[in-house]
């Protein structure tokens, strides 16, 4: 995987693009009225990682290439989004080509933001079905769109007769109203090409006020609603205000609020942890890098990430653990430690990796 994408989601006015601003420091507009979103807003921000800036020093000074992430700004959903409502289909096609869902929900209480319920109240617990259910509908028509067409073909073809099973239990469970991902005994990989929503890894964002952030007892109301997905807690204000900041004041603002890290890196995180991904990285004097793979993969297989011809004409890779290469100040002492040691076809990366690989592209 060379660069993760992560759809973020939402009703209108849920905070959605302030959150988007303050996590790829843009300058969206982020109006209190529907649809201010228009087209996807894009926006690529860099993977925090500590460890880049300490291989650059022993680098010489070396360029830092992070791992990246690309975030999409879709405009705000509504009810009946997947019949054309609103602004309809063409947003929820947005989403299809990104790796996760981040569903912004707003559990904050304001006056002054525009609501759509009657009460002039949010719930929480209603905004997150509405998504839902406009998710899995969209969902359904494309299954049903196939489902005619593969029928015929298995009959023809008793190959295709597995695919077609899955593919009627598919339609069964958002039939029922439940998104992809509710049964994870439904192996989906021979449906990849339909790009369905709903098996996409979701990540539930609550948007709440400065004395939201500590609230346990209402972080446990929330995570209830969602469980047993990944959820995390920001405040889209408070990660606007903090990237006007620089880092000793941006660290002294969070931990004012109980918090030891931003919006940011808790969603990366939060990310990561849920696609199974992991970095390893690359150093040398013309540049330190850090590269995405997912969790587990061998070493050619992270080769591949660099480039193909890495992975087809892979010989071996010489690998130091980070923490190792640091405490040896060099490559070098580094070897003469017997810390560098030599990994074959088999070996699964590790995130304290750093590693060169050999290949031979003549193969």
């Amino acid at each position: 995987m060379s660069s993760l994408s992560i759809a973020i989601v939402g009703l209108p006015n849920v905070g959605k693009s302030t959150l988007f601003n303050a996590l790829t420091d843009s300058q969206v507009l982020a109006a209190n009225y529907p649809f201010a979103t228009i087209e996807p807003n894009t926006g690529i921000v860099p993977v925090p990682d500590v460890r880049l800036q300490k291989l650059s020093e022993l680098y010489n000074g070396a360029p830092i290439k992070p791992a990246t992430v690309t975030f999409v700004d879709v405009a705000g959903l509504v009810k009946g989004a997947s019949e054309g409502e609103g602004l309809g289909n063409q947003f929820l096609s947005h989403i299809r080509a990104t790796n996760a869902i981040v569903q912004v929900v707003r559990a904050f209480d304001d006056p002054n933001v525009v609501t759509d319920e009657a009460t002039g109240k949010h719930d929480p617990a209603s905004d997150i079905e509405i998504i839902n259910t406009e998710l899995v509908l969209a969902d359904l028509q494309t299954v049903q769109k196939r489902l005619p067409r593969l029928e015929k073909e298995s009959r023809a073809n008793s190959k295709l007769k597995p695919e077609y099973d899955t593919l009627q239990a598919v339609h069964a469970l958002l039939d029922s109203g439940k998104p992809v991902w509710s049964d994870p005994n439904i192996d989906i990989s021979s449906l990849h090409d339909l790009f369905l929503l709903t098996a996409k890894p979701v990540i539930y964002a609550f948007n709440v006020d400065e004395n939201g952030l500590s609230d346990t007892a209402l972080h446990t109301k929330l995570r209830e609603l969602i469980s047993p997905a990944q959820s995390l807690f920001v405040c889209a204000k408070l990660e606007d205000e903090l990237r006007s900041l620089d880092l000793e004041d941006r660290t002294e603002l969070l931990e004012s609020y109980g918090q030891t890290e931003s919006g940011l890196n808790q969603l990366i995180h939060a990310a990561y942890e849920t696609l199974g991904l992991q970095s390893y990285l690359t150093a040398g004097d013309k540049e330190v890098r850090a590269w995405t793979i997912k969790r587990d993969s061998t070493a050619p297989q992270a080769a591949g990430v660099i480039h193909g011809d890495f992975e087809r004409g892979f010989i071996a890779a010489d690998v130091v653990d980070y923490d190792d290469l640091i405490t040896a100040g060099s490559l070098s002492a580094a070897r003469s430690a017997g810390k560098l040691r030599t990994e074959g076809k088999t070996y699964v990366m590790q995130p304290g990796d750093v590693v060169e690989f050999k290949f031979n592209v003549s193969k």
